[in-house]
C-alpha cells in the first residue's frame, strides 16, 4: 500500500509540473514571397503599445541593413517595400514578461501577409523582448522559400 501511495504521489507531482516550460519559434512564407528583394520597411506602431516593440523591431531591421521608417497604421500603400505589424502578449509571473510575439510581413500595396513569424516562451524559458524580436525575425528571414 505504501508503494502504491508513493507511486501515486510521484505521478501527481509529474502531472503538475508538465507544461511549465514551453519554447516554440516558427515562421512561414507565403508561396512566391522573396524577401531578398526588400530594401525598405515600414514598422506599424500598435496604438496600445507601451513596451516599445516597434522601436525594437525597427532597430533590429536597421541592424540587418534595411532602411526603416515607423509610425501609425496608414491606408495602403505604405511608403516601403514591405510593412511589419506585430501582436504581443505579455504575462505576469513575479514580473511582467513577453510571453508571445507574432510579426507579420505584409505587402505594402494590399496589406496581405507575405510572411509570419512567432515566438512563444513561457516563464521558465522566457527571453527578453530584444531576444524575442531577434528570434522571430531570424526565423522569418531564414524560412524556406516555397
Amino acid at each position: 500500500m505504501k508503494r502504491l501511495f508513493t507511486l501515486f504521489a510521484m505521478v501527481c507531482a509529474m502531472a503538475l509540473t508538465t507544461g511549465c516550460a514551453v519554447n516554440r519559434a516558427t515562421a512561414s512564407l507565403t508561396p512566391g514571397t522573396d524577401l531578398t528583394q526588400v530594401k525598405t520597411a515600414y514598422v506599424v506602431k500598435q496604438p496600445k503599445n507601451t513596451h516599445g516593440l516597434d522601436n525594437l523591431i525597427a532597430a533590429n531591421l536597421e541592424k540587418r541593413g534595411y532602411t526603416v521608417t515607423r509610425g501609425p497604421e496608414l491606408a495602403t500603400p505604405y511608403p516601403a517595400d514591405v510593412s511589419f505589424t506585430y501582436v504581443d502578449k505579455w504575462m505576469w509571473d513575479i514580473t511582467m514578461y513577453l510571453l508571445e510575439l507574432t510579426i507579420n510581413v505584409r505587402d505594402p500595396k494590399t496589406g496581405f501577409p507575405m510572411a509570419t513569424g512567432n515566438s512563444l516562451h513561457t516563464s521558465l524559458t522566457r527571453k527578453s523582448p530584444p531576444e524575442m524580436v531577434d528570434e522571430v525575425l531570424d526565423n522569418i528571414f531564414k524560412a524556406p522559400k516555397k
